[in-house]
């Protein structure tokens, strides 16, 4: 059985569902388990520290993609992508598509974009720009090519001097797929993507919140 040192865990079609709805089974369950809980998100800084303060876990969390973490409520932002390079892939899409911008001001390493258009043929218009085009299930994201949850993840681990193979990581989309690959042990809730579930370890019989009780009480997390 595997023993995880920590867990993180995505918020957005993990902990919530289809209408962002968090479970509160899952948050009753996440404030018993006694080892670092991270919460993993596309979502922007502020929101992750408010989620994070509501379900009562630890106050590290990732955002934007991995392209932001933060280790402390009243901490700052460690920025690990660049913005200017999603700013000029931005610009490029433009030329091409209508462009909704979703929380731009307050995004400190990517640009997210209402999901108005056919993401594939965006990523061919903008190979060579060192970025990449992530689908959240609920917007797209232009991220620098050199972020990724799963990067995010190490460099938590770093800093918390644990490997990060002695994380477990609970997910349900393409923007998890890394960090699932990193952690010690992947889990997938059964709503997730079919790329996602092709690296997990495990596929929780229920969706969303429901899962991720599953997936704690199967790493033993939930025990007295």
């Amino acid at each position: 059985m595997f023993k995880p040192k920590a867990i993180a865990v995505d918020i957005d079609g993990t902990l919530t569902d289809r209408r962002r709805a968090l479970n509160l089974k899952a948050v009753e369950a996440l404030r018993k388990v006694k080892i670092p809980v991270v919460l993993s998100t596309g979502n922007i800084s502020c929101f992750a520290r408010t989620a994070a303060i509501l379900i009562g876990v630890s106050d590290i969390v990732i955002c934007e993609n991995g392209g932001v973490v933060r280790f402390s409520y009243d901490g700052e932002d460690i920025v690990l992508g660049d913005k200017n390079k999603c700013i000029k892939a931005l610009e490029k899409l433009k030329e091409y598509f209508e462009i909704e911008l979703l929380d731009f001001e307050y995004r400190k390493s990517e640009v997210c974009l209402r999901r108005t258009f056919d993401i594939d043929t965006a990523r061919e218009i903008l190979k060579g720009f060192g970025v990449k085009i992530i689908d959240s299930g609920f917007a797209y994201h232009i991220v620098d090519e050199n972020v990724s949850k799963g990067k995010a993840l190490k460099f938590i681990a770093k800093r918390l001097g644990i490997d990060v193979k002695d994380f477990a990581a609970i997910g349900d989309s393409e923007n998890d797929i890394e960090m699932l690959e990193v952690a010690g042990f992947g889990i997938a809730v059964a709503n997730a993507d079919d790329r996602l579930k092709e690296v997990a370890d495990l596929i929780t019989p229920s969706e969303n919140g429901d899962g991720v009780v599953e997936a704690l009480e199967f790493l033993g997390l939930l025990r007295d």
